[in-house]
């Protein structure tokens, strides 16, 4: 797999929160210090990839340029992150992409059931939309560095799903668009809830049915609230880093070169490692007790129902770039 290259912005002026400029003896150069907001646990692969990324920038650079990761929302919670990059209150940051969909239907192409449902579709599909996703970033002032998926999307539940009628009624965790719709086309009923309150969320009966990763499974510890996990692969959603355009203009070239190429190394590992998890997590939730199931025909029919509409409501949505990239990743594919 290969990873094509990205300009992307990330730099903090001196007076953003958390940016400070520390003047080095001897020379006329300053170390810049950055702190980067994500919304994941440290035992996420997320996060894991993510402190490596910046291990490789500040070795890369010298000390140069030094990113503090604040994981898990503790400096700013996740439907913050991204107008705090583009306001300046924090030079980049992490967030999952899908949750940009309100803004523009593109950024859920990532979350259209069964449109890319394996690591190589939706490797084709980032390709194929990986640019126009860039530009639209652009005319807001970021810029895209990187983006990772999350393994393929199953369905947790405290009872074994035989069909889609299993699904109705049900209070089903829903963190962007596209949960919320599929929620809908089978009859649950979507309700917000952020990965730390999952757990929460189950044990007092606030809902009944997730539709999520087994990496965030096995990083919430389902097992204690929950015992049945369906292996659907509906979707496999990423998570993009993000920086300012002013702050990337203000490194020196040779430092924006450094971050560039830890951007794609860190793309590189982070799909490895992706894959890594979807095999890892599923047996960590196996051996904690969960039952894992893959689909049935009934449902798997009512889930493939799902993804059509799903997809042809996208594309009207998304109008001539959502059908510029379909035409590209299906052009691709063939």
């Amino acid at each position: 797999m290969t990873v094509s290259h990205l300009r992307l912005p990330h730099l903090a002026t001196a007076a953003a929160l958390g940016v400070s400029l520390a003047t080095m003896t001897g020379s006329a150069q300053a170390a810049t210090e950055w702190d980067m907001p994500t919304p994941y646990g440290d035992r996420t692969f997320h996060t894991v990839n993510i402190r490596e990324f910046t291990e490789d920038v500040r070795e890369a650079t010298d000390g140069e340029l030094d990113i503090t990761v604040h994981s898990n929302g503790s400096l700013i919670g996740h439907a913050e992150i991204k107008n705090s990059v583009r306001r300046g209150i924090v030079p980049m940051g992490e967030v999952i992409m899908s949750r940009l969909a309100n803004e523009n239907p593109i950024f859920e192409v990532d979350s259209v059931p069964y449109l890319a449902a394996s690591y190589e579709e939706a490797w084709t599909l980032w390709e194929a939309s990986r640019e126009i996703i860039a530009e639209e970033l652009q005319k807001q002032g970021l810029r895209l560095l990187f983006a990772v998926p999350w393994p393929p999307q199953g369905i947790y539940t405290n009872q074994a799903i035989e069909s889609g009628d299993d699904l109705k009624n049900l209070s089903m965790r829903a963190y962007n668009t596209a949960s919320e719709r599929i929620a809908q086309l089978v009859g649950a009923v979507p309700t917000q809830v952020e990965v730390p309150d999952i757990p929460t969320a189950f044990s007092t009966g606030r809902v009944e049915a997730m539709i999520t990763s087994p990496a965030t499974g096995a990083d919430t510890k389902a097992w204690d609230y929950l015992n049945h996990f369906n292996h659907a692969q509906l979707w496999l959603p990423k998570n993009m880093i993000i920086v300012s355009e002013k702050a990337f203009s203000r490194l020196s070239e040779d430092t924006q070169q450094a971050l560039l190429e830890a951007a794609a190394d860190a793309e590189t590992r982070g799909w490895e490692m992706s894959q890594q998890e979807t095999t890892d997590a599923i047996a960590v939730l196996k051996e904690n007790g969960i039952t894992v199931t893959e689909p049935s025909e009934a449902l798997a029919e009512t889930l493939k129902e799902v993804g059509e509409t799903m997809t042809e409501e996208w594309v009207e949505r998304a109008g001539e770039q959502g059908q510029t990239i379909l035409d590209a990743y299906r052009s691709a594919g063939e």
